[in-house]
């Protein structure tokens, strides 16, 4: 397994919530990532962002790992749960809230902060 996609799914494994998004939460460049971001903090969710633009090989690894080929891409403790439009009719449907307090706990929003982080130099 490359060294990038060992950090990808570190990140994964590691972050409570994850976004592979494209651009950063403070500079948006997909309307995709910024739909997935703005259900994602509606819903109060502790969000990891991962910017995949810097590298073409990121969204390669990314997709290896995932299996899923488009970006925005959106994991919960480890899981896959999708792109833009899964987790928007997620929150519409109010069970975006459900799996996060399923799988981070009742307590989730109280850690509800953004970051990001880089895949291409080591943690």
């Amino acid at each position: 397994m490359s060294e990038l996609r060992e950090r990808i799914q570190a990140v994964i494994e590691t972050e409570p919530v994850a976004l592979f998004m494209k651009g950063t939460p403070q500079f948006v460049m997909c309307g995709n990532s910024d739909r997935a971001l703005r259900a994602l903090r509606a819903a109060g969710a502790p969000v990891t962002a991962v910017d995949i633009l810097p590298d073409p090989s990121i969204r390669q690894e990314l997709s290896a790992v995932s299996g899923w080929p488009t970006i925005p891409q959106v994991f919960v403790s480890g899981e896959l749960i999708g792109g833009a439009d899964v987790v928007e009719e997620l929150a519409a449907d109010g069970e975006l809230g459900r799996v996060l307090e399923e799988k981070l706990g009742g307590d989730y929003r109280a850690s509800a902060e953004e970051r990001t982080v880089s895949v291409l130099t080591p943690a």
